[in-house]
């Protein structure tokens, strides 16, 4: 406990200096004076128990990586090559250097070694804890006695995806410890101007979570906490709240002490200076004759050397520069090439995919949109026992709200989970189980517009997590979401979020018009290693198509969209059920002839860029329809990206279908006025005509 508490106290110190000197790029959130907390807390945890932490969690990572290479004994442990390189590989990270775990990517606040079982820390504030959910259910589901640990601040506490996630574990019995680092300030706010119960262990008995509160400043009182809970949890007896009061001695970045800021005193710095985890370990070491005072001198000792040596082999000195000056040698650097590797994957887990042409031959039957939904969930889980479906009612209602999930929960209830409505926690524990990688979770979200609650989750975390901790985390998450517009649900149930689900180049999007697009874009999805956000609207639910019949297990590509009708007088490009009202506004105005492109697939990595071209460059004109108000359109982006591209294939402005300015209303003529459909499509297309 003392070599790896002087070893982490060592390294923050050496992070300051460099921090001092420029040469961490962007913040150092020093952990000086927490170490206890992380040590004692982790000593005794396996390489399968996992953790995740905070935006400041250099000893938590360390701690963990430290308990995977050390071997456990009864001895003062060495300074192995190993552990050397944990140290040098930290803090290329924290340094932004290719040597680092996720190549500089992550930096201070980004650090994840999946091996080590140190899941990654967040720079969202309490942005963690939902995913640590996911690892804990895994583990749990995996048959194995395994835990997780997620570990925040006072700061995050009071934050509603993290009190979600205390009501979700206990409801479903995680082995899930919640740990909190109690430092008494969130930057500079004391805990008690912000909570009536600054006793934060509190929160836990109000879900029915055993709790401990300890004194952080004593590692061996935080290890003697952390035995009773990670026993708790190990009998499958569920989640557990450890407070552990600590203090942090510099301010929320870089080194200085919060005093000079002032918002503490120095007398409040010396009083908790005086309760160091590390001299008290110092001297119950000594005073115990387990080393001498020679020996601890010698462990500091060669902490600082072994740290100095790693620093030395990062930087050199500038040429011209003043005295001592030195700077992060050129070579180390990622290469710049490598800033967007890794954004999404490279697909090649769907190699082996048995994919349909647009016309398959053979037998077919006629299906219904919701019952393919129902269908092929079916089919997938039967062939693939990861898959977990998860979401608000999805296990009642014969098939929750529309009967997506009918099937599903007659052939394999246990993997259908019914959850609190609280969007964050559930989106964030599937993408803990995604990123953990032994299920692939299938969330629905009742309605689009519930994307914004789960934020966080899905833009910050699921999105960005392949990326940020360097390109090679597969994320197997899919997102099915139901569009409403027409349905009177009113302004926050009837949204397209395509538009705004496009600005994130971590998210693959798929809009299926037809059942037996369903089938073949769903089988993809669910094969996929990258995030997918499958939209369904609710105008498609009912109606019909022939699809091949007794098969369900054809694939349809990435990037292929789908001609459904042919002309040269114009380029019509829509998705879902638009495609449809397409249809009936050709058939309508029978004196234009047009190519009409159903996108399947509206990321932007993903869009069929030969199809749409190809098009162009006969027709010369475009429209571009979609259903959704103008403020959060798709087809605003697309519409720039083709004038940009077919700039010279173009006789007129690229033209839009849209709905109005204002989100659907309740009422039934101002919710038509706020949406496109057949009406609207058909004015446009005689627009073109007469243009």
């Amino acid at each position: 406990m003392l070599a790896f508490t002087q070893w982490v106290r060592t390294f923050e110190e050496y992070v300051l200096e460099l921090a001092a000197k420029g040469l961490v790029h962007g913040p150092a959130h020093s952990s000086i004076g927490q170490e206890g907390g992380a040590v004692g807390s982790l000593l005794d945890l396996r390489s399968d128990d996992f953790v995740n932490g905070s935006h400041r969690g250099h000893h938590q990572f360390l701690a963990k990586a430290f308990g995977h290479v050390v071997a456990p004994g009864t001895g003062l442990p060495e300074l192995t090559g190993e552990v050397v390189d944990v140290l040098r590989r930290t803090l290329a990270e924290i340094c932004g250097l290719d040597q680092g775990w996720s190549r500089g990517r992550g930096g201070s606040m980004h650090l994840m070694w999946r091996q080590a079982g140190a899941m990654g820390t967040n720079a969202i504030v309490g942005g963690g804890v939902p995913q640590a959910a996911g690892f804990a259910w895994n583990q749990r589901q995996a048959g194995t006695d395994a835990v997780t640990v997620t570990y925040f601040g006072d700061g995050a506490v009071n934050i509603g995806s993290v009190l979600e996630t205390f009501n979700l574990a206990a409801a479903w019995k995680l082995p899930l410890c919640f740990f909190v680092e109690n430092n008494l300030y969130a930057v500079s706010t004391h805990v008690a101007d912000v909570t009536a119960e600054p006793r934060l262990s509190a929160r836990g008995p109000g879900f029915g979570i055993p709790s401990w509160r300890v004194d952080g400043m004593d590692p061996l009182a935080v290890r003697a906490a952390m035995a009773e809970a990670v026993a708790h949890m190990r009998a499958g007896n569920g989640p557990t709240v450890v407070e552990a009061e600590v203090y942090r001695y510099f301010h929320q970045n870089g080194p200085f002490p919060g005093s000079a800021f002032g918002y503490r005193s120095k007398a409040e710095e010396k009083e908790w200076r005086d309760r160091d985890p590390l001299t008290r370990l110092q001297t119950h070491a000594i005073e115990a004759g387990l080393l001498t005072e020679e020996e601890v001198s010698g462990l500091r000792t060669r902490a600082a050397d072994t740290m100095a040596e790693i620093g030395d082999s990062f930087l050199e000195s500038v040429s011209g520069g003043k005295p001592g000056e030195r700077r992060i040698i050129g070579d180390l650097w990622p290469d710049t090439a490598f800033v967007d590797v890794g954004v999404r994957g490279e697909l090649s887990e769907l190699q082996g995919l048995r994919y349909a042409t647009d016309e398959p031959a053979g037998e077919k039957e006629e299906m219904r949109f919701i019952d393919a939904v129902s269908a092929v969930l079916a089919r997938r889980m039967e062939q693939d026992d990861r898959i977990v479906v998860l979401g608000e009612d999805v296990h009642r209602l014969n098939g929750g709200t529309n009967g997506a999930t009918k099937t599903p929960l007659q052939r394999f209830p246990e993997r259908v989970l019914g959850t609190p409505i609280s969007e964050n926690a559930f989106t964030g524990l599937a993408a803990g189980m995604a990123i953990d990688g032994r299920y692939r979770p299938v969330v629905e979200f009742m309605y689009a517009d519930f994307m914004w609650v789960a934020a966080d989750q899905l833009f910050n975390q699921v999105a960005k997590a392949r990326h940020m901790f360097g390109g090679t985390t597969a994320v197997p998450f899919v997102l099915r979401s139901k569009l409403a517009a027409g349905a009177g649900y009113g302004s926050q149930h009837s949204m397209d979020p395509a538009g705004i689900l496009a600005t994130a180049p971590g998210l693959r999007i798929v809009a299926p018009s037809d059942p037996a697009d369903y089938i073949g874009l769903m089988n993809t999805a669910l094969a996929c290693d990258d995030p997918v956000v499958v939209l369904e609207h609710v105008d498609l639910y009912p109606t019909s198509c022939r699809v091949p019949a007794g098969d369900l297990d054809y694939a349809l590509p990435v990037g292929r969209a789908a001609v459904r009708r042919h002309g040269d007088d114009v380029t019509v490009i829509s998705y879902l059920s638009m495609v449809g009202h397409c249809l009936e506004a050709l058939d309508v105005v029978t004196d234009v002839q047009a190519d009409l492109i159903d996108l399947r697939w509206l990321d932007r990595a993903s869009l069929d860029w030969t199809t749409i071209e190809k098009s162009v460059r006969r027709t010369n004109r475009v429209l571009v329809v979609e259903q959704g108000a103008r403020g959060t359109s798709y087809g605003a982006w697309l519409a720039d990206e083709i004038a940009r591209r077919l700039f010279d294939w173009l006789d007129a402005p690229v033209q839009r279908v849209t709905g109005g300015e204002a989100a659907p209303s309740i009422s039934k003529v101002l919710e038509r006025a706020a949406v496109a459909r057949t009406d609207e499509v058909v004015a446009a297309l005689r627009a073109v005509k007469n243009a």
